[in-house]
């Protein structure tokens, strides 16, 4: 299939600071006509007939009213994150536009590293790497760092999550016999 033939989809940029990383790019262009927004402000008229996705990465592109508008043939905007709360969704639904998102994509992410945090915290890591590299007179302190010092295991942590963030945190707790109490928000 030939890229004009391609469904078109816009996108901030590719690579740089907010743009869609380059690997991630290279994916979508197997797919889609990956159109920048600069390239669409450059022609609007021309480019606005051949999107029909939004790609939003990072909360980018901003989905506004204005932006709507000027996509006559816009069918999806595809979010790369977890939530939505960054789009409007009643304005989008009233073009009649869907949304998509990845729920649970990062669940087991997240919770690695609100665990890693959590043992992190209570063996003070951070400030013991710092020791570390001060070197040999400083020594003396490490017992008090390693051992003075309550232990995950049996400890009780509060968190405030959501869904699958709160169930994965939770079920990793277990495992240090961690008491967690959480209140899962809707």
């Amino acid at each position: 299939m030939a890229e004009e033939e391609l469904p078109g989809v816009l996108i901030l940029d590719i690579g740089g600071t907010h743009g869609v990383l380059e690997d991630l790019a290279a994916l979508l262009k197997k797919h889609f006509h990956l159109i920048t927004m600069k390239e669409f402000l450059g022609n609007k008229e021309e480019m606005s007939k051949k999107i029909q996705s939004v790609f939003v990465f990072e909360g980018r592109p901003t989905i506004d009213h204005e932006l709507l508008e000027s996509l006559p043939n816009l069918k999806v905007i595809g979010n790369s994150g977890v939530g939505v709360d960054h789009l409007d969704l009643k304005m989008v639904s009233s073009f009649g536009v869907k949304v998509t998102n990845t729920p649970h994509a990062v669940a087991d992410p997240t919770a690695d590293i609100g665990m890693a945090l959590m043992l992190a915290s209570a063996r003070r890591l951070v400030e013991g790497n710092v020791l570390n590299f001060l070197g040999p007179s400083y020594f003396f302190s490490i017992l008090h760092f390693c051992c003075d010092r309550d232990d995950l295991s049996e400890s009780t942590f509060g968190m405030l999550l959501q869904g699958k963030n709160s169930e994965a945190v939770m079920f990793r707790g277990i495992y240090f016999y961690v008491s967690l109490l959480f209140r899962a928000t809707v």
